[in-house]
């Protein structure tokens, strides 16, 4: 049964994927054109918010470090205003709210305040990013198991299980991990992995703009200086890395 389009009252929480709009489920696509407002966040790509109805009132909810365009609690309060308001609301989130997009602060704010909500999930950053640079999350010669963080708290700082990052056999993903990628490749050294170990980032991953910088856990930090990487960007840690020039589809279809 195919669900109909946005209803008044009703915040959506939607995943608009990594960037490539035709990554959009077809869900999400549906509601991007029937919503009466959208809150996005800096993650969601032109192209995908070119889906939404002309007469649908767009508001920049974004999040670059250090520069929030709404606190999260005003902005939590927004959607219940919105829908309160009898607008059908979307709250787009690149990638999948759910993984690191803070989804679940503002679903429980719409649930305390009796805001009817759905959650849509997205393709996430590190399954579509991946996918498009060519480096398989997982993988029965190289990695059985798939981590995924976030490269920096609420509070900003790194304090991450660093003893259980550090091991082989297995995959880490790291999101917003860019301004910490010296300490984190130290940090993985220092608790145990090879100082070769693979490491790529990904820059814009699954968009025109999409560039894999790949080395070790030593070279990586110089390389994305060097190649003046900047957010968004995704960091893959492991042996899966080794598979990036085998398999680097994406990169091949861009320049054909």
């Amino acid at each position: 049964m195919t669900r109909g389009p946005a209803k008044p009252g009703t915040v959506y929480l939607v995943g608009a994927g990594p960037g490539d709009p035709d990554l959009l489920t077809l869900r999400a696509a549906r509601l991007i054109a029937s919503a009466d407002a959208i809150v996005y966040d800096n993650l969601v790509s032109p192209a995908i918010l070119d889906k939404a109805s002309p007469s649908a009132q767009k508001i920049y909810a974004g999040k670059r470090r250090g520069d929030h365009a709404l606190p999260q609690e005003e902005l939590n309060l927004l959607l219940v205003e919105l829908a309160k308001s009898g607008k059908s609301v979307l709250r787009l989130k690149g990638g999948d709210p759910y993984t690191f997009g803070r989804g679940g602060e503002e679903v429980e704010t719409l649930a305390d305040h009796g805001v009817p909500f759905e959650v849509v999930p997205g393709v996430t950053a590190a399954a579509g990013v991946a996918s498009y640079a060519g480096i398989p999350l997982t993988h029965r010669n190289y990695s059985q198991a798939c981590v995924f963080v976030t490269g920096h708290l609420k509070d900003g700082s790194m304090d991450l299980d660093w003893g259980g990052l550090a091991r082989r056999r297995q995959t880490v993903v790291i999101y917003m991990g860019l301004h910490g990628l010296p300490t984190l490749c130290a940090k993985l050294v220092e608790y145990g992995l090879p100082p070769d170990w693979p490491a790529a980032i990904v820059q814009q991953g699954t968009t025109p703009q999409q560039r894999t910088v790949t080395g070790t856990l030593t070279t990586l930090p110089e390389l994305a200086v060097a190649a003046g990487l900047h957010a968004p960007t995704l960091i893959i840690v492991g042996e899966v890395v080794r598979l990036h020039d085998k398999l680097a589809w994406f990169e091949d279809v861009q320049t054909a």
